[in-house]
């Protein structure tokens, strides 16, 4: 096979990419690292072919940069990091529930925009799980803009995924626990946690 033929065989973007591509909704979810790392992975793969893609993180303090968010502006991907910080035992439920509905207003423009072809929104599944945000009213809306944009990848990650979100998903991947470097004593470092 010669060269020309093998890239040819393998360009990815065709002129009728929209029209043929069946866009996934996708959930990260389960008690073991790795749910937004594996949604970083799928990203950093859809930059380098060029589509358009977008992260939004719902927990992570907008105050903090972390080692992704160097790497994805290089690439080219737009970022949006809205937390007050990530916590499992929040002190004020109502600016929890504030800041969640103000990144979620964000995704939603984000999804009807119509200019992109991957969104990740990180640290959703959390929300959700919590009750910061409507579940039937975020699906509500991811489905009508699915419908309009059959194109549209969206990924979801955090753990806890409610049953009627898995069933709305075409790929749910759980993340297993099975050794974590913490119950060892090692604790979170730099490049492979953040």
């Amino acid at each position: 096979m010669s060269s020309e033929t093998k890239e040819k065989r393998y360009k990815w973007r065709r002129e009728d990419y929209k029209e043929n591509t069946h866009g996934l909704l996708m959930v990260n979810t389960g008690n073991g690292k790795g749910k937004t790392t594996a949604a970083l992975g799928v990203l950093v793969r859809a930059a380098g072919r060029e589509m358009n893609c977008c992260l939004i993180q719902f927990m992570k303090s907008k105050n903090d940069r972390y080692g992704e968010h160097e790497s994805l502006e290089k690439l080219g991907v737009e970022v949006h990091t809205m937390g007050d910080g990530f916590t499992w035992d929040t002190k004020n439920p109502e600016q929890d529930i504030k800041t969640s509905e103000e990144t979620w207003a964000l995704c939603v423009e984000k999804m009807r925009s119509e200019e992109y072809d991957l969104l990740v929104f990180d640290e959703l599944v959390y929300v959700l799980d919590y009750k910061f945000l409507d579940l039937q009213k975020v699906l509500a809306e991811i489905k009508d803009i699915r419908e309009k944009q059959p194109h549209l990848h969206i990924i979801m990650t955090g753990r806890n995924a409610p049953q009627e979100l898995i069933e709305a998903a075409e790929l749910v991947t759980e993340m297993t626990e099975i050794k974590h470097p913490f119950y060892a004593g090692i604790y979170a470092q730099q490049g492979i946690e953040f």
